[in-house]
């Protein structure tokens, strides 16, 4: 019998037989309790950050901070998986390992078309991965860069490593893309203690010369790390773009411990320049804008060399929080990636804001649906009640009006006895997600509680899409105006919802289930 089996059965002895019925078609090795199914994780050991997300020849390329020898943070490497929907990954042995004293720390990869580099053989361009060489023996942070010509497969460390190094402690985690109106590389890179981010440009990969500063500004009371800068186009009939940057912060998100914010604004190939419009908190240095308001999404990049015919700008974070990641009772794995998503900007009454939706590719895993609409929300709950789903799999769409005079509605999902994560919305404009006993939650005492997002619309309308894997909650509010993902790790098999609040003076117009097939092997 396999280890990763005996962990399985034991794990569900502990549990009292949660997930037993688990139908999702998946391998006995991805049947673990609390192993996601629409979610990215490792086949085992630890994961953070996503790292040197591009696509090439037909493929996603997901690298990541993995650690080869245990499942907690230490012997950073970047793993590797391949996926041709977004949704089914393929693990392909690490990548990148550490070695020589200096660990793999995060950073980008890009398709060097042009041959830049000179890496490329036989008129085919290279894949190049640019990363933060971390220094285990010396307070040093460098960028480093390796090179593939097998799609990935294999991975050579450039020789005249390091690219670039200021002789800094921390510096790290380079974004690299290649800015056409200079026909030059550009690097986006943390500078974390100074709370800045630095602009460098280079002809080739390999000599960089410096461009820019920004910072400090938005939050910082955590340092600054995985930044990403990519244009953007704003929704609308007109053709507009802005330029987004984003910068991750180790501690001090609204939800409490690390978080993703973002500045809009314009880049000219030499220094990116903050919106003017009045409509921007973020004009004054103490204010943020956030891509989520939830307590598990971090370290968030795009993919680089999406095709134009697809046109879209996709991401993904690291779905979890630096207060308890490497307490997470999970095994033969610990943490997941949160799903790709799609991004926009929207111009809303407080200006530009980022619109996150699930990719696409997400329904391909849609099964059976269930759907309601023109109730009271006490109809919907009786139609609720009885709804029988077989997968703990799931996906709602619900449009919901609340009468004049309602200060909150609420809807609960529950995962068992006394068991259940509660979302509300308030008249006020205010989200809280509340999941204090929502499973288990005492294996570290910063996992418990309810966190708020302000960013919802006020009003007494409320839209929303909801994505339920095995142990995580991904809220897509207003069209994906707002966003909350949560980590949950429930010891029942039940999912059953109930609107809450004043079920009565609430019209639901519409209310669609969707049972979701696993996207595990």
């Amino acid at each position: 019998m396999s280890p990763s089996l005996i962990q399985s059965i034991v794990y569900g002895l502990i549990l009292g037989g949660a997930f037993s019925t688990f139908p999702c078609q998946a391998s006995e090795a991805y049947r673990e309790p609390w192993r996601p199914q629409l979610h990215f994780t490792p086949a085992k050991n630890w994961m953070n950050d996503p790292n040197g997300m591009v696509f090439y020849d037909g493929e996603y390329h997901l690298f990541y901070q993995y650690n080869p020898f245990g499942d907690k943070w230490g012997h950073m490497s970047w793993g590797h998986a391949v996926s041709q929907d977004l949704m089914r990954w393929e693990h392909l042995p690490v990548a990148l390992y550490e070695e020589n004293d200096i660990m793999i720390f995060s950073g980008s990869a890009v398709v060097d078309w042009n041959n830049t580099t000179g890496f490329g053989r036989n008129g085919t361009p290279p894949m190049v991965a640019i990363y933060t060489g971390h220094y285990t023996k010396k307070p040093l942070q460098n960028q480093q860069i390796a090179y593939s010509n097998d799609r990935g497969r294999t991975w050579t460390k450039y020789a005249g490593n390091p690219v670039l190094d200021i002789g800094a402690k921390d510096f790290r985690d380079p974004k690299v893309m290649w800015h056409a109106p200079t026909q030059s590389w550009v690097m986006t890179v943390a500078w974390p203690v100074e709370r800045k981010i630095r602009f460098y440009a280079s002809p080739d990969l390999k000599t960089w010369t410096h461009l820019s500063d920004f910072g400090p500004a938005g939050s910082t009371v955590g340092i600054w790390e995985c930044p990403d800068l990519f244009p953007l186009r704003v929704e609308g009939p007109a053709w507009r773009e802005k330029w987004v940057l984003i910068v991750n912060v180790g501690s001090g998100a609204p939800a409490g411990g690390s978080g993703c914010q973002y500045f809009v604004g314009e880049f000219d190939g030499t220094r990116f320049t903050l919106d003017s419009s009045p409509h921007m908190p973020q004009t004054r240095p103490t204010q943020a804008l956030w891509a989520d308001w939830g307590r598990d999404f971090y370290a968030a990049v795009s993919w680089s060399d999406i095709p134009k015919s697809d046109g879209r700008r996709l991401w993904l974070g690291w779905m979890s929080n630096w207060e308890y990641a490497n307490d997470v009772p999970t095994a033969p794995w610990r943490s997941a990636m949160s799903l790709p998503r799609e991004l926009s900007l929207r111009e809303t009454s407080r200006g530009l804001r980022l619109i996150q939706q699930p990719a696409r590719e997400l329904k391909k895993l849609r099964t059976r649906r269930h759907r309601l609409s023109s109730a009271t929300g006490s109809e919907a709950n009786t139609w609720l009640r009885t709804l029988q789903t077989k997968s703990p799999l799931l996906e709602m769409a619900a449009e919901l009006d609340a009468s004049p005079g309602v200060s909150n509605i609420g809807l609960r999902l529950t995962t068992g006895a006394e068991e259940s994560v509660v979302l509300r919305w308030s008249a006020g404009g205010i989200m809280n997600l509340d999941r204090s006993r929502s499973g288990k939650v005492d294996f570290h005492p910063k996992f418990s509680g309810a966190f708020e997002s302000p960013e919802v619309s006020p009003g007494r309308r409320h839209r929303f899409r909801l994505i339920i894997d095995t142990s995580s909650i991904e809220l897509f509010d207003n069209d994906g105006e707002t966003c909350v993902t949560s980590l949950f790790l429930p010891m029942g098999k039940d999912r059953l919802f109930q609107l809450e609040g004043a079920p009565s003076s609430l019209k639901v117009k519409k209310l669609e289930i969707w049972e979701l097939r696993s996207a595990m092997p």
